[in-house]
């Protein structure tokens, strides 16, 4: 071998490691990702619910501390409890310019049969907190307590008509169906009034339309601090502190309802690990933001934030415990 051949060589040798060090190097750079046009932040629910008024908050959060470049809008795409929002999401498969948020409807939904869009149809970016469910009625409402409700219920479910957001078979129709069968009551018989969002069930509770409303006890609370809604009971396993000291547990009335909502920031199917890394990291600058601590805190919500993994393993956990409380409650179609 000549002296130049084996120059080239020994080169050739030397110069591999960091060739391939670069080429690492341009690979990792290549498979980040972020936005380059418009985002939208979908909610398939109606403006002023529980889902849009989180869906406001990040994006309010990301915006002002420009945790995000590009221009950020909340869609609200309500309609046949979350399906339409979930399937407009999915009109932009893998896209992650396209995330939308759900709570436990999502799953309630789909174990009932009222939806067709479960977990492998939806990419888990991340799960915010959970929270607890509310029961209120109008301030002069002849249902005073929970204990007066426990009675009617026991006496005639379908004599209290109740409003919910979402669908039959959702966290909030569990609960009360949970405190119905804790009465003595028939779950079959009960009276419910399904509407696209919270504000729209609080709406009707506060116009007369219907006796009582359940929804999220933060959705609720402003109207109950107004004192035009009467918060009567909470899905907690105990009494909470701060603005619902005075609010019992169900369990302190004697029914087992303990129940915890949870909302989860989500893409379409479909949605590659690099943007899926994305989100993650600016849901958790946002999660971390004094803003959003303030929120849990004023509204004493548990903070609980699981990345994509974590959140995906969750929604199967709770999917089999779910199924199973529905089944007992002849919730799901056989």
């Amino acid at each position: 071998m000549s002296s130049n051949t084996q120059f080239r060589a020994l080169c050739f040798s030397l110069m591999m490691p960091a060739a391939l060090a670069a080429m690492d190097f341009g690979c990792a750079i290549a498979a980040d990702w972020k936005p380059d046009k418009r985002i939208e932040i979908v909610v398939p629910n109606a403006a002023g619910g529980g889902n849009d008024r989180l869906a406001r908050l990040v994006h309010r959060i990301a915006q002002e501390n420009r945790l995000v470049d590009p221009v950020m809008t909340v869609v609200n795409k309500p309609g046949a409890g979350v399906v339409l929002g979930l399937n407009y999401l999915n009109q932009h498969p893998g896209d992650g310019h396209y995330i939308g948020i759900i709570s436990a409807t999502f799953l309630g939904d789909y174990i009932s049969g009222r939806s067709s869009i479960g977990i492998s149809d939806i990419t888990p970016i991340a799960q915010l907190f959970t929270e607890y469910v509310g029961f209120a009625v109008k301030s002069d409402s002849a249902i005073k307590t929970g204990k007066d409700l426990i009675a009617r219920l026991k006496s005639d479910p379908g004599s209290v008509s109740t409003a919910i957001a979402g669908g039959i078979g959702n966290h909030n129709y569990i609960a009360l169906a949970l405190v119905t069968r804790a009465a003595g009551g028939d779950p079959k018989k009960l009276k419910v009034v399904v509407f696209n969002g919270g504000s729209e069930a609080i709406t009707a509770a506060l116009g007369g339309h219907v006796d009582l409303v359940i929804s999220p006890a933060a959705t609720i609370l402003p109207h109950a601090q107004s004192g035009n809604l009467r918060m009567i009971a909470i899905t907690a396993p105990r009494r909470l502190p701060g603005p619902y000291a005075a609010v019992p547990a169900w369990k302190e009335l004697g029914a087992d309802a303990v129940l915890s909502n949870w909302r989860a920031i989500v893409g379409p199917r479909g949605m590659t690990p690099p943007p899926i890394a994305y989100w993650e990291n600016v849901l958790a600058r946002v999660v971390a933001s004094d803003e959003w601590k303030n929120m849990l805190e004023r509204d004493l919500l548990t903070s609980e934030f699981l990345r994509s993994a974590e959140t995906r393993n969750q929604l199967k956990s709770e999917y089999d415990e779910l199924k199973t409380v529905m089944t007992e409650l002849g919730l799901v179609k056989q």
